[in-house]
């Protein structure tokens, strides 16, 4: 029975142990594509440039943001630098929580992208003082963003959708920190 017991919890540990492995990986791999491309954007492009793909609907469009969505807050990077650590911790927390208890799948998914979108802006952030932002929608005049900025976008857009809609409450319990 002993060993019975003792095999359960090494299987265990191992499939936690490989979702965690599949976690980091997935968070570098999004982390490498949001640097690479912004590397091949400031590599090929001249500042304030663009490139069109859809003729006045969407083009590739190099700016440097030095503040958050739309240039709110500028040059507060200490503030962006100290809150995308702190989601990072959080959602850290949330992602073990979740992973250990084998539960919720579509949050952790949702926990990884906003992570590595807040890491692939914080990198900028620490590295260059800035945020590098290519994406334009000119059809509907949207802020320039970048694929870190997806990242977070489509993370929190798909939380609150689960939580809204298909999460019930006892759910979300795995996420309280009660006992």
């Amino acid at each position: 029975m002993n060993k019975l017991v003792s095999d359960s919890n090494l299987i265990t540990k191992k499939k936690i142990a490989s979702r965690f492995l599949l976690a980091i990986l997935s968070f570098v791999v999004l982390i490498a594509i949001d640097q690479v491309s912004k590397y091949l954007i400031v590599s090929r492009m001249e500042l304030y440039s663009s490139i069109p793909l859809i003729k006045n609907v969407f083009e590739i469009h190099y700016i440097q943001n030095h503040g958050a969505a739309w240039g709110l807050l500028e040059n507060q990077q200490l503030l962006f630098i100290i809150c995308a650590i702190g989601a990072c911790i959080l959602g850290t927390i949330y992602y073990i929580k979740c992973a250990c208890a084998n539960q919720l799948k579509i949050l952790r998914v949702c926990i990884i992208l906003i992570m590595s979108g807040a890491v692939g802006n914080l990198i900028d952030r620490i590295r260059l003082q800035y945020v590098i932002d290519f994406i334009y929608f000119k059809l509907i005049d949207f802020p320039v963003f970048n694929i870190a900025d997806c990242y977070v976008t489509i993370g929190f857009f798909i939380t609150v959708i689960m939580i809204l809609f298909f999460y019930k409450e006892e759910d979300l319990e795995v996420l309280s920190f009660k006992k």
